[in-house]
């Protein structure tokens, strides 16, 4: 590997060069140092180290830059660890605590060549401490494949005043000059490295320990507005961007259809070829009509590619989980039988996804008008606000948690249905599954608006009250799991 890539530096330049010396010899003499009876700093990192192993799932393959002593990395339980530090005698102190790992001495603006591409890789707390940022952003995609997540933390610029009081009472590790970034100088500086974000948002409103109190304040408090404000770390995961399109690939919609009989011969007609080829996978749900009959029928009077099953269970979420394990497709769409989303949409989806814009494209209802009588008052309000609480919940704007109509690749949802059990398995519908399955994979969410239609076969199987009840503690798993951790 290259290891000139995009280095925006003169490494003769002298105040870089006093810039690095300096640092250096900070870092070396506090790996030296032995570790103290009193650590203040201890929670702060404790707390940090928490996050990242709610985010980095054991087993991934994982790159650390400016990796210190190594704790982070080992914490996070990698099956391929590799840290880099330009401090020898934190490396040397890592490697000493943590021979099973790989650890490298080297400036993180002039990465060594590693022939490999990581699940993750880790800036924390190195972005404040950076001669050039962009520099060190660009070192970093070689390193990167499509599905690598980058995962950063850095200083809160409201707690520069707090930190350097901190330091001068000897509460907190001293720290040379620091570059105080707000949220957007970093999503600027990731973009102009060509990266984007995929998720933001604070962490560690009280850094010292008192039992009970720190973690109220940590777990619940920081994530409430004004006091996220206020905490003392931004944490952001990103992706690299990738301009170039995926080539064609094979297309599976899977249609969950009970009692839609009056439907099947359009959903056959309507829904364009995409990609590679598209296949139609129809699940039959124990319908009162005539459904399956109608299916089976079409299917041998149509050329299309399509297959038939009989629902195992019940709910819609278990024929979509039916249908998507029968697929042979690369890419996996939903289509509700109702019609209520135009199957015409569906090559907008697909181009999203293959053009890299995102890598679960959820549909929108809200956006649009919609006609009259597609959608009740009530259900319109209840979806708003599903919307507006699963967006603060999973740290990404998603406008319309309820719309039928989700793409997403096949290998993305091997391992949200590998990791299912992490949220349970009672959502009958289907989409919180995916959504909190997306969200727990760092998965980038892109919202795709379309003009909800009304239905003009049949009558809805939602029951409003019911499943109202059953969002609701969808709602508090989600809370449990993905915010208040």
């Amino acid at each position: 590997m290259d290891q000139r890539v995009n280095t925006y530096i003169n490494p003769q330049d002298k105040p870089y060069l006093r810039f690095t010396e300096t640092r250096s010899r900070h870092w070396d003499a506090i790996a030296a140092k032995p570790p103290k009876k009193i650590n203040w700093s201890a929670y702060y990192h404790r707390r940090l180290t928490q996050v990242y192993q709610q985010i980095i799932p054991p087993g991934c393959s994982v790159l650390e830059v400016g990796c210190g002593k190594g704790e982070l990395l080992a914490a996070v339980q990698p099956s391929f660890g590799v840290g880099i530090d330009f401090s020898v005698e934190m490396v040397r102190a890592a490697q000493a605590a943590h021979p099973e790992l790989g650890f490298i001495q080297a400036d993180a603006h002039a990465l060594p060549g590693l022939d490999m591409r990581f699940d993750y890789i880790i800036l924390s707390d190195l972005v404040n401490d950076l001669w050039d940022v962009q520099t060190v952003l660009n070192q970093l995609q070689p390193f990167c494949g499509p599905r690598t997540r980058v995962v950063l933390n850095f200083y809160n610029r409201s707690w520069e005043v707090a930190l350097k009081l901190a330091q001068a009472i000897g509460t907190a590790r001293p720290l040379l000059e620091q570059n105080w970034l707000t949220q957007n100088d970093m999503t600027n500086l990731l973009n102009l490295g060509r990266f984007e974000v995929v998720r933001k948002w604070t962490e560690v409103l009280f850094p010292f320990y008192i039992p009970l109190i720190s973690p109220i304040l940590n777990r619940f408090a920081a994530r409430l507005w004004p006091f996220r404000m206020l905490c003392m770390t931004n944490m952001m995961i990103v992706r690299p961007r990738v301009e170039t399109p995926v080539g064609s690939a094979a297309v599976s919609v899977v249609i969950a259809a009970r009692n839609e009989a009056g439907n099947i011969q359009q959903i056959f007609e309507r829904v364009p070829d995409m990609g590679g080829g598209t296949e139609l996978v129809f699940v039959e749900g124990h319908s009162q009509d005539d459904t399956w009959q109608v299916i089976e029928k079409t299917i041998q009077e149509s050329p299309r590619k399509a297959i038939l099953l009989k629902q195992p269970g019940k709910g819609k979420g278990d024929a979509v989980r039916a249908g998507f394990q029968a697929a042979s497709g690369d890419v996996l769409m939903i289509l509700d039988a109702d019609l209520t989303v135009p199957p015409e949409d569906l090559p907008r989806f697909y181009d999203a996804l293959a053009q890299n814009q995102g890598e679960f494209i959820n549909g929108v209802r809200l956006v649009y008008p919609m006609e009259e009588e597609a959608m009740r008052f009530l259900n319109s309000l209840g979806n708003k606000f599903f919307s507006v609480t699963f967006s603060w919940l999973l740290g990404q704007s998603i406008k319309d948690t309820l719309c039928g109509t989700k793409v997403l690749w096949r290998a993305d949802y091997e391992k949200i249905a590998r990791n299912r059990a992490f949220f349970g398995d009672f959502d009958p519908f289907g989409d919180f599954d995916l959504i909190f399955g997306a969200s727990k994979q760092n998965l980038k969410l892109v919202d795709m608006p379309i003009r909800y239609r009304e239905r003009t076969y049949g009558t809805t199987n939602i029951q409003r009250w019911r499943h109202g009840v059953l969002l609701l503690r969808m709602l508090w798993v989600a809370a449990v799991r993905l915010k208040f951790v």
